[in-house]
This record gives C-alpha cells, structure tokens and sequence, in this order.
C-alpha cells in the first residue's frame, strides 16, 4: 500500500478549510468541533489504519534516504501536494486525534489511536523538509512529547477503595492532598483523572503505543536538530526523566547505544538513550544540554518527584525507585566516562545539589551518601580534593540537615580507598586528599556541633572510623586522643562558620543547577587530653542520642587502645547502665559487653563490667533487666565446664571464674544484686543438675571461692546431689584457718541450702560444729551472721512451734553466754580498762542477730545492759537482779567510757533488741533522738539514724514523730550523716513510711545547696528521679513557703508556722543576703521544673498571698518585710519564671530553622504563644497591676528601698509590652511614664553596647586563643574563633549559640549580647565584577541565600583554606550609625508638672 492510499481514511479532502484554520489559529491548544458525521466516522478508525499509515512513511522515507536525492526520487511533501492535500489539513486532523484521547473520559481505542497519531507527526517531522513546508509546530510538538504523562494511567498498579470501585464514570473531582508521597512521577498538578479502569489487556496496548511513540521521539532526535527550540529540547529532557519511572527495569542496563532501536526493549532504557541523544552538540550547546539532564537526573537520585513549581515531594523509595536511582548513577557515571572534561564540572554542581537539598530521613541520606561516594570515585584527584574543599566549608552550615548529612559522605568517603597525591598536584589541593582531614576537620569537628543530632551522628561516625581497614584512618583517630599533644582541628561550637540560609521565606523557589559556593572560618586547635574531656562529658550529655553515640565512640577507643583503661574512663561507662533513659541503659550494657569481650583479661574492664551489668538486674524497667540477665547468663553460667587437673581452660571459663573471684573479694558489694539475679534466673529453670555437679568439681580448684559463690546462689534448686563433697569441704573448713570469710559464708550458705535434705544424724553433727564454734567468738562478724542463719536452716520445719523451740534453745543458749560477758565487762571496775575491743563487738554482735530469733529469751536486764554500752549507770544494776525499773532520760547518765566502735555496734545491737519489742521501740525512741543532738561520735550518729530509720517500717506510728530528729541530720556536721540520713528519709518516702510533713521538705532543699558536690547531686537526684514521679505538684506545692521559711520569716497567717525548735531554727536558715544565692539556687531549681501551667498558677498565688498581703498592710513593710517583698520581686524577675511557651521559639533545637515537616508544629507552636500571652495579658493587668501601683505608692511614701526592686522586676515584665506601657497603668500615668522612661534608657544602653561593638568589629577583631578563659570561670572554657563577617540574615529570636552539657551550662558564662545588628551586606573581593550572579539594581540591599532563591557564584580565584579572604564591609546608607550625640535627658515628672 503507498503512502496516498494510507491516508485516504483521514478523509482529508473532506475536511473544510475553515475548521483546518480554525485550529491553526487557536495553535493547537484545544480540539476544535467539526461535523458529527465526520467525527463519528474518524472516531471509528482504528489503530490498524494508523498503524499502516506509519509503516508506509517509515518505508517511504527510508526509501527516500537510501535513494538520495535524485530526480527520480519524489519525495512526500510533493506527493502530498500533487494529490490535493495539505500539510496543514494533515497535522490538523492528527492533533485532532491527539487532543481527542488526552481527554479524561477518553477509551483505550482513542488513548492508542492518539499515541500513533503522535508518532506519525514525529514521523513526519523526521522526514528532510518538515520544517520549509511548515510542517513544525512547537506547541502540537510538545503536547505530542506530553502524552507519555496523560495518556496512562496514573492510578495503575494503586489500590482502590471498594466504594469507589463503580465511579469510573464520575464527573466530581476529587480533591488533591495538601502533600502527599508517590511513587510514579509525571502527574500533572493542573489535573486529575477520573478513576478509569482498564484491564491487563488494554494497559498493554496502550504501553505498546507509548513504545511506538517514543521510538519514534528516538529516530526524529537522530536526525532532527532541536538547537533552534531550546525550549522543546528542556520539555525533552523533562519527559524522559519521567519515562524512567514508566515501568520496573528487571536486568541492569548497558548504556553503550548503538544507532538500533531495536534493541531498546524497555521504556526505561529508551529514555535513557534519549538522554543521551540530547547530551550530542547536535541539539545545542553541549554544556547547556548537560546541566538540564544532571539537573533533571538530580531528582531521580534525590528520590524525589519535582513538579513545574512547588518544593520537590519525596517518594517512597521501594525497589523499583531505587533500582532507577541506581541506574541513573550509573548513566551520570558512563556520560564521565564518555565525555570527560566536558562533564566533570557538571558532576561537582551535581554533587553540590545532592549535599545541599538532601533531606532529613535517614534511608534517604544513607542512599544520598552512597550516591556521592559512586559519583565521586570516577573524579581525578583534583577535582576530588576540590569537592572536599567545597565539603568542608558545607559542613558549617547553618542548616542542620546539612551538617548531618556531611557526616554521611565522609563516613562513605572513608570506605574508599585513600587517594595519593600526584606530582602535578596544585600544593593547595593536597591537603584534602587523605583521609585523615576528613577525620579531623570534618568528621570530628561535628562531634562539637551544637545539634544534638549531628553530634550524636558524628560520635557514631567516629567509632565507626576505628573499624575502617584503612590504617591511616585509624592513625587519624589515634592523633586525636593520643597524649602526644598532637594538635587537631577542632571547630568552635559557638561559631558555626558564615553560610545563610532563608528559611523564613514562605514561598518557595526553586534552587538553580549551579555551583553553590560556602564562605568558611578558620578553626584553633585543641589538645588531646582536651577532646577526651570533650568526649566524655558529652557521655553525661542531656540528649539521649547524644550519649548512645558518645557511649560507642568511648567504647571504641577503649577497644583500640587509643585511649587509657583507666578507672576514671571506666567508670563513665558501668555509670550509663543506671542512666534515666531506658535505650542509654540498654546501650551502655551493649557497650559493656562489647569491651569485655575484646578485653576479657584486664582486670580494670572486668571490674567495670561487674559494676555496670550486676546493678541493672534491679532496674525499674523489665527490657533492661532481661538483657542484663542475658549477659549475666553467658558470661558466668553458660561457661561452667566440669573441671579436672588435666583440663585446660579457654578464655571464656578464665574470665568467668575471674569475675566470680572480684564477686567474693574486691566487688562484695555487689551481693545483693548478684543474689536477685540468681533467685530470678532460678525461677527460669536455668540451674540444671548438670550445672551444679560441674560447680561442685570446682571447690577443689584454686579458684573455689568463685564456685562456693555460684552453689550458694544455686544449691537450693536441687535436692538430688552429690552432698558427699560438699561436706568434706564443711569438715576441711574447720580444719583449715585459711579459708577466707567470703568462702566460709558461702560454704555456710550451700550448707543451709542443703539443710531440708540431710538426715537428723549430719544435721546434729553441723548443729554441734556451729554452736561450738559461735561460742568461741573468734569468726568474724559476717561469718557469724551467716552462721546463725544456717542454724536456723538446720532447726527450721513444718512445725513453727518445733522450730521456735529450736531457735530459744540454741540461740537462747547464746544470748545467755554474751549477756554474761557484757555483764562482767560493764559491772566491773576494771573491765572497761581491759577490754578487747575487738571480743566485744563480738558478743555485741552475736547477742543482736540471736535475739531476733528468740525475742522471749530476751530480758530486761540484757536490755539495760546493751543500753549502759551507750551509758554508764552501773550502780543501779548492781541493786537490780529481777526486776529492772525503766530507763532515765539520757541526760541523767554519765557519759560512757567505751570506745567509740564499741558503742556505735551497741547501738545497732540496741536496735535489733528494740525491733521484737514494741514497748522497748516507745522506750528508746527518746534515747535515740537524745544521742542524735548531743553525740560527738560519728559512727554512733550514723547508726543511730540507721536503726530509727529501720524501726519506722515496722513501727512507723511511734516512729513518726521523730522525723524531724532524723531529718535535722541532713545539717550534721559530716558528710557521711548527711548522706545516709538523704538516702534512708528518700527510701522511707519512696515507699510512702513517711509522707511531706512539717519542714521536711524544706530541709530536703537546704540540701540542695550541700556544701559537698556529691551530696548536693544525690540530693537533686533523689528528687527529680524518684520523688517528684510520685508527687508531681511537689514543688510547687511548697514553693511560696519556701520564700518565707528560708527567710525565717513568721508573721504571714499561713505560711512557716509548723513546730520548729530554735535550735532547728538556727540549723536550717538561710536568712540574710550572704545566703541569698543559695536560696536563689534553690527557687531556681524548683521553677526549673514547672509546667507552665505550675508557673502560671504560682505567679497568681504569689499576687494573692504575697504581694496583697503587703498591699493591703496585712503584713508590716518592716525590716523583714521589706526583705520578703524585695525577695519576691527578684523571684519574679528570674528567668526561670516565664512561661516556655513564650521563651522557646518556635523553631528547630538550637535556635535552627524549622524543617518543612516540621513547620506545622512550628505554626501550632506560635498560634499557642498567641493565645498564651493574651491570657497572660490578661491576667497581668486584672491581677498584678492594681498590686504594683498600691506597692509603689507606699513604698515611696516609706521611702523603702525596695522600690528599686519593683522599678527592676517592672522594667523586665514590660519588655514584652513596650508598645502598651500607658494602657496597662492608666490608673497611674506617672508609672506609666517611669516605666517607658526605664525601657528607654535601658534600650539607649543597649544601643550604646552594640555600637561599641560594631567599632571593635570594624577595626582589628580581637582573636581568642584556645587558652583564652571566661572571666569568673572555674574551668577552662572552650576555644573562641575569630569574629567573621556574613551576608545579615533575618533576625532569629535567640542567637545561635553552641549548645552545652547541663554540666558544662552551670560552669560556663556565656554572653548574651552577640548579634550585630547594623544593616551591612559583604562583598567579596574577587578581583572583578564578573563574580555577581544576577544584575543587582544600585542603591539595594540583597541577602544572597544559600539554599533558596538564587544561589551566589564566585570565582574560583579565592585563597586558600587556611588564608583569610579579604573582606569588604559596606554600611547601609539608610541606617549610617549616628554621631556621637548629646545627652538630653528629663524627667516624666518633670514634663509632667510643665503640662
């Protein structure tokens, strides 16, 4: 069939020449009516025809182009107009065709016939000609080009809800989302189709027709120059970006194309190909063509789908994205390979364009940085250090995700192999080639950052480094912590470098493909021992992720030996397992084991490991104590192997039996938890029979002590075994002297253990041994308890009374015996003058563990007995034998001569007494309470707080009243007192023994302000940690009282009127103004730890029954009124007393601009400040102010002194209305004029300050050196770096300071006033103005944005890293800083009394 043949179903000689001009005129932007007969009869032509249409001009023009152009040759546009029909008719009626399937409604049969339609026009264009016979028309072009996008569908593959699965047909549109995540690409924002349904069948038709279209795209690129039409070359560029998406590529792609097409079988793959195609000089400028399809390529690699306008909206990376992103790095990588030179400034803008607009989410930076490194690996060494360049000063910027993302490419960067520098190296360039800079001076440099996140992903980063294979690397890493004093780079964190960003900008514009340049700061350095300083306080950071990474980059250098295995470093780690957050713990405990495992034979890991682990078995949270016992578990049970002579043992059963060994001699103090792990480990069956036969094999070892330790735990949990070693080794230890205490009170243990389960013969035989050697009192106190307890193991069955029987005998037969030599030693003259103190103690000790057992062996005269250890009153026990009448007060005895130890185990042993017996408990309460205030021994005060803090559990009514005796140690004048009489009230109010009564909650404060550190940090702990989770409104429950006891003030009618002694009184005041900052330290903290609505309330409360109560004279503007009011004006001034809603900004951690997914907290944030300070408004001017002018008028009617002190606390509220002075104190315009005259001279100082520091600024700023110290710092402070100017940006609520440790906050004076705020722009010199971006009108003032907007090219003339630039600073003429000028100061008064 010719070509004439094949186009006689266009039927184009029917068609009127009006309707053909008609959509000529209209340049084919909608489908123009013509007659229904004609509609309905080209409507019905099918794909077949359309198909044979193409075929005969494919075989034409092929024909036509192997023939030449010879005169027998005719070519089509001549055979077209010999046989009547137009080139204008015929592109006519194909875009009829075009525009009638692009319709929503349209059929599968008009998708397909608009397809070939499309393809023929391509066809057509492709033929010599096309454009002299007007054939080109660039708005049918293209939409041809746009098909791909409307034709199919886009709800494909999408699952659909079911009551929507019969609105095909539905005219409504649905309404778009606000922002939504999608996976194919090319939905045009300007419509949505209806919710068609098409079957396998009719997708496959119309992809074949996509196909056919874009071969036929393919063949007219060949041959069809686009260089004149840039714009139809971009719209080229841009489809077949979005072709990549069209379907799943299934095999990798080869992207050496030959001139066939038949050989492209996928979508994909001809898209690429086109790509390429417009990369070729033919369609225009090379470079041109190279930015567009990198540009465009950049967001297939970003993973994101970028619309005509609009921020770019991220996709859900699946597999199929992230098979095309792959296969788009590798196409960027062939084009390099390719073109070379040509391309390679292209792939640093491209690079630069992946760093700067990457997001937050971490698999997208994960796959962003892996991309970078892919990219980077085919640059030469020049073009690599040139980026790094770039990446070092990127990684200051001020935008956080920026900074974190830096991280990610260095980490991949550092899994590269280094590069090594060429001879023809520019000597600039070199010293960003080896891997150590980007350890140093970036990846380290952010571990000071002053996001938490970036900190926490640098510290992970950097533990990671010490993994690396690369040895240089490791180096690098060791340079930073080793003692050699080897200097590194180390970024300030208060200053960030000098990068802008425009954040605040509500619309959004898109970034050009340009290189992005980033102004940088040169950096000081710091010592090693300071960066470990560093890195260990950012272990105790307040941020949680902050710590879990410092936590692994600590573990890492421990593991390396980069850094010391000191105690100190330790120490830091086994304190993290008992961290507040439940993830540091469980970190901590990973950690732990991780060091132990890579040193398993230090003894200093093995210690800290015991420390750290054992505790967390009694942790709150169950996760935390499951994996604790986990590493318990197979650390020292799972290693226990029988053992013989002959045996060796590996490094796994060395290391439990040398943990089991510090459990029985240096980390005895760890029994108690060790002992909760094995009674919960038992009740998980994990103590088989085989277990414990292997530990029994072990007492024989020389590491017996350990085994003991285990059998003890674990004895109980079987009763068929072995005892026959078991009680040899009984036997061996009393034959032997030099089994250890440890070990005779675990053997005792396994001895009681295995009690139930031996006859009556063996039990009278332990019986006798254990009476016979209690009585000779020569074990020490620890084996005597536990030998006591095994007795009553021996005794112990079914029948209580049997049992009770058992112990009077034997335990009674042993209180008798010590009751006999206490008695000689206290009734007779010379018996304290030869006593052997350490024999007393003794029988002290025995008589308290025995009577508890026997509480009715116990008798009066054995009570008065212990009681005369604490004083002497041996006549009256001479005249009593029977009965003993009651203890005297106290102070009617003499004074006790025996040693102090003696005394103080008395006391513990008079508490054991009293603990059976009620009457002794009301008896001795006094006596107790007496030896608190008038004992000069320690050791006896300690005990005694001890023994009344035990007694209060069980008699808790008696005890109760004492609380104020106990509580008044928390002033004693030992640490040792005071802290275990914090611990023991902490642990009675946890379990709610004692409640807040009376002034124990003060005394509680006065804590806080321990003069020892450590006891005012357990304070703060005790209270924030355990106590106030069970009474949250605690604090401010107290606080307006607090202001009054402190104070020692009486006269309010309702505040500070419990019971006080005076010399309680004296204890615990903090009167007067050498005490006021503790008492400032103590109001600090309690408004530290309000809600905003406890700060709200309180400031009401404090208007009412404070501040009125002195308006309405309730209370006398004395001497000590005047220092309450004055006291509750600077209260009320603190910072700490503003509501967070109104001090925080509505922005990111540090002051940081909001992320876009972000920005709605932001905006719920600033509606919530909105609302909150109308209501604070309010409040203030209903409430407050009536208060104010009432106390301002008497105060100067007294001319108090606290006036200054209502000006000051009035001066700070009305910063925040400065502008409504006059309507809050229209009742009193003369404050009003006072006031505004104060913000006035306070904002004239302030102006005054700034321009100082504006002069400083524009002479020669002075340089901090990492020396340089903070006046009145009592450590050293961090380094300070040079003042750099920067493009001004919009002013930020706060400055952006570098964000410290709690630790560091309390130690370190930052400076409040560091913003400049003159108008001034920075001009880079640059040796021209061909440095200049974009035209710039004189006489304006721009700010050049880094991420948005347009972004500021200079040249790349620019010094080197480590030279300063030369800047030039330019002052706005509109706002040129004033003269110096003259005072012209009056009074409001004044103007006043002139009106």
């Amino acid at each position: 069939m010719d070509v004439i043949s094949a186009l006689q179903f266009l039927k184009l000689h029917e068609i009127p020449q009006a309707w053909v001009d008609a959509v000529w005129d209209v340049e084919f932007t909608e489908s123009r009516p013509m007659g229904d007969a004609i509609e309905e009869e080209l409507l019905a032509s099918g794909k077949k025809t359309f198909r044979n249409l193409y075929q005969c001009l494919l075989t034409h023009a092929a024909e036509q182009q192997s023939s030449g152009r010879h005169e027998g040759s005719q070519n089509i546009w001549a055979l077209l107009g010999e046989n009547g029909m137009t080139v204008k008719s015929l592109v006519a009626m194909l875009s009829f065709f075009v525009l009638a399937g692009k319709t929503k409604a349209a059929s599968v049969q008009q998708r397909v016939v608009g397809l070939h339609a499309a393809s023929l026009y391509l066809l057509l264009l492709g033929i010599p000609g096309s454009i002299t016979n007007k054939g080109f028309h660039e708005v049918l072009f293209d939409t041809c080009l746009n098909l791909t996008s409307h034709y199919w569908p886009q709800d494909c593959g999408k699952k659909r809800k079911k009551d929507n699965l019969k609105t095909s047909q539905a005219e409504v549109k649905r309404s778009k989302p606000h922002r939504r995540e999608i996976q194919e690409m090319g939905v045009d924002e300007e419509e949505e189709e209806d919710e068609l349904h098409f079957s396998g069948q009719d997708l496959m038709q119309i992809r074949n027709a996509v196909v056919l279209l874009v071969h036929s795209l393919l063949k007219l690129l060949q041959t069809f120059s686009l260089k004149d039409i840039p714009q139809s070359a971009s719209n080229c560029t841009q489809i077949f970006s979005k072709l990549l998406y069209f379907e799943p590529v299934i095999e990798e792609l080869n992207f050496s194309f030959g001139q066939d097409l038949t050989n492209l079988r996928s979508i994909p793959e001809m898209a690429f190909y086109g790509l390429q195609l417009l990369c070729s000089p033919k369609h225009g400028d090379q470079k041109e063509s190279l930015r567009r399809v990198f540009h465009h390529l950049l967001y297939v690699i970003l993973m994101m789908n970028k619309g005509n306008r609009g921020r770019p909206i991220l996709l859900i990376p699946s597999q199929a994205i992230l098979d095309i992103r792959d296969q788009a790095i590798h196409f960027v990588c062939h084009l390099v390979n390719e073109l070379k030179e040509l391309v390679l400034p292209f792939l640093q803008i491209l690079l630069q364009h992946i760093c700067i607009q990457m997001v937050e989410k971490n698999e997208f930076r994960t796959h962003g940085a892996q991309a970078v490194g892919t990219l980077i690996s085919h640059m030469a060494n020049t073009d690599y250090a040139c980026f790094i360049k770039w990446l070092f000063k990127f990684s200051r910027h001020s935008k956080m995700v920026c900074r974190l993302f830096s991280v990610d490419v260095v980490m991949v960067l550092l899994g590269q192999p280094e590069r090594r520098p060429e001879e023809s190296q520019d000597q600039e360039l070199i010293c960003f080639l080896p891997h150590k800079f980007l350890i140093h001076n970036l990846l380290f440099v952010r571990c000071h950052d002053h996001s938490p996140t970036v900190q926490g992903h640098a510290l992970s980063g950097l533990a990671q480094c010490l993994e690396l294979p690369s040895l240089n690397a490791t180096r690098a890493v060791h340079n930073l912590f080793s003692s050699s004093g080897i200097q590194t780079v180390l970024q300030e964190e208060t200053a960030e470098g000098s990068t802008s960003s425009q954040h605040t900008q509500k619309t959004f514009r898109t970034l050009p493909f340009r290189t992005v340049e980033i102004s940088s700061t040169d950096n000081l350095g710091c010592d090693a021992k300071d960066n470990l300083a560093v890195l260990l306080r950012r272990v105790q950071d307040s941020k949680t992720n902050v710590r879990k990474s410092a936590l692994q980059a600590l573990v890492g250098l421990l593991k390396h030996d980069v850094i010391p295995m000191s105690q100190e470093n330790l120490s830091v780690l086994s304190e993290r397992c008992r961290d507040p957050n439940v993830s540091v713990k469980k970190k901590a405990l990973q950690c732990m084991g991780e060091l132990l495992t890579a040193k398993p034979e230090c003894s200093v890991v093995q210690r800290a490991w015991l420390q750290g682990v054992v505790p967390a078995v009694v942790d709150s949270e169950n996760s935390v104590q499951e994996k604790a016992l986990e590493a318990i578990n197979q650390v020292l049970l799972s290693q226990v192997k029988p053992y013989a002579d002959s045996c060796h043992m590996d490094g796994s059963q060395k290391l439990t039996w040398d943990l089991l060994g510090l459990l029985c001699n240096e980390c005895q103090n760890l029994s108690q938890y060790f002992t909760q792990a094995f009674t919960i480990l038992s009740k998980q069956n994990k103590f088989t029979l085989t277990f414990i036969t292997n530990l029994i094999s072990h007492t024989d070892a020389a590491h017996a002590a350990g085994a003991w330790l285990l059998l003890s735990k674990a004895v109980s949990s079987y009763s068929e075994i072995p005892y026959g070693k078991i009680l040899d080794a009984w036997d061996s230890m009393f034959s032997s002297k030099d089994v250890s205490t440890t070990t005779c009170c675990h053997i005792l243990c396994v001895i009681g253990g295995i009690a139930t389960h031996l006859n009556e013969e063996t039990k009278e035989r332990i019986i006798d041994d254990l009476m016979s050697e209690l009585k000779t009192f020569t074990l020490s106190l620890e084996v005597i308890s536990t030998a006591i307890e095994t007795l009553y193991r021996m005794g112990s069955s079914e029948d209580i009374s049997k049992t009770q029987e058992f112990l009077n005998h034997h335990c009674g037969e042993l209180v008798s015996v010590c009751e006999a030599y206490i008695s000689g030693i206290i009734l007779s003259e010379s018996g304290a003058q030869n006593l052997n103190e350490d024999l007393m103690i003794k029988y002290l000790h025995t008589l308290g563990v025995a009577s508890l057992h026997c509480p009715a062996r116990v008798t009066k005269r054995m009570v008065l007995l212990v009681e005369s250890v604490l004083t002497t009153h041996s006549d009256k026990l001479a005249d009593c034998q029977e009965e003993i009448p009651a203890s005297l007060p106290l102070s009617q005895f003499k004074a006790s001569s025996l040693p102090t130890r003696v005394r103080a185990h008395g006391v513990i042993t008079l508490g054991k007494l009293c603990l059976q017996h009620e009457v002794l408990v009301q008896k001795y309460l006094p006596v107790f309470a007496r030896e608190l205030e008038v004992s000069t021994e320690v050791a006896v005060r300690n005990n005694v707080v001890v023994i009344m803090c035990d007694l209060c559990v069980r008699y808790t009514n008696i005890v109760d009243h004492y609380i104020p005796n106990i509580s008044t140690c928390l002033r004693d004048t030992e640490a040792v007192i005071r802290e275990q009489t914090l611990i023991m009230l902490t642990n009675l109010l946890q379990e709610e023994f004692v409640k807040w009564k009376a002034s124990l909650f003060f005394r509680f404060m006065v804590a806080l302000v321990d003069p020892v550190p450590a006891i005012a940090s357990l304070c703060e702990y005790c209270l924030l940690c355990l106590l106030l989770k069970k009474n949250p409104e605690m604090f401010s429950q107290y606080f307006i009282e607090c202001i009054f006891h402190f104070n020692s003030y009486s006269k309010h009618k309702s505040y500070n009127k419990f019971p006080q002694s005076e010399r309680e009184k004296a204890k615990f005041s903090l009167k007067g103004a050498h005490q006021r900052e503790k008492r400032f330290r103590i109001y600090c903290f309690l408004l530290e730890h309000f809600t905003d609505a406890q700060r709200f309330n309180i400031t009401n409360k404090i208007n009412q029954n404070v501040l009125a109560c002195f308006a309405d004279e309730e209370l006398p503007l004395d001497a000590d009124g005047a220092e309450i009011l004055s006291e509750t004006f600077r209260i009320l001034t603190l910072k700490e007393m503003k509501l967070q809603t109104m001090t925080s900004p509505p922005r990111g951690i540090a002051g940081e601009e909001p992320e876009e997914e972000n920005m709605a907290k932001a905006v719920l944030q600033a509606a919530q400040k909105k609302v909150v300070s109308e209501v604070q408004k309010k409040t203030f001017i209903e409430n407050t102010v009536p208060l104010i002018i009432s106390l301002k008028r008497q105060l100067e009617q007294k001319r108090s002194p606290v006036l200054k002190d209502l000006m000051a606390y009035l001066q700070v509220t009305m910063q925040d209305y400065r502008n409504e002075v006059k309507e809050f104190f229209t009742e009193d315009e003369l404050l009003a004029a006072e006031v505004e005259f104060a913000l006035r001279e306070a904002e004239k100082r302030f102006e005054m300050e700034q321009q100082k520091e504006n002069y400083s600024l524009k002479g020669e700023p002075k340089t901090f050196t990492a020396q340089s110290s903070v006046q009145g710092c009592p450590v050293r402070s961090r380094p300070r770096f040079p003042f750099s100017f920067a493009t001004p940006q919009p002013p930020h609520p706060a400055p952006l300071y570098a964000r410290q440790t709690q630790t560091e906050s309390r130690c370190v004076h930052i400076r409040s006033r560091q913003r400049v705020r003159d108008q001034s722009i920075i001009v880079e010199r640059t040796g021209g103005v061909n440095t200049r971006a974009i035209s710039t009108p004189k006489g304006f003032s721009i700010n050049l944005t880094f991420d948005e907007g347009v972004s500021a090219i200079f040249s790349d003339q620019r010094t080197s890293l480590g030279e300063e630039s030369s800047v030039l600073h330019v002052q706005s003429h509109e706002l040129q800083l004033p003269g110096l000028r003259q005072w012209n100061v009056q009074s409001p008064l004044f103007k006043k009394k002139k009106h």
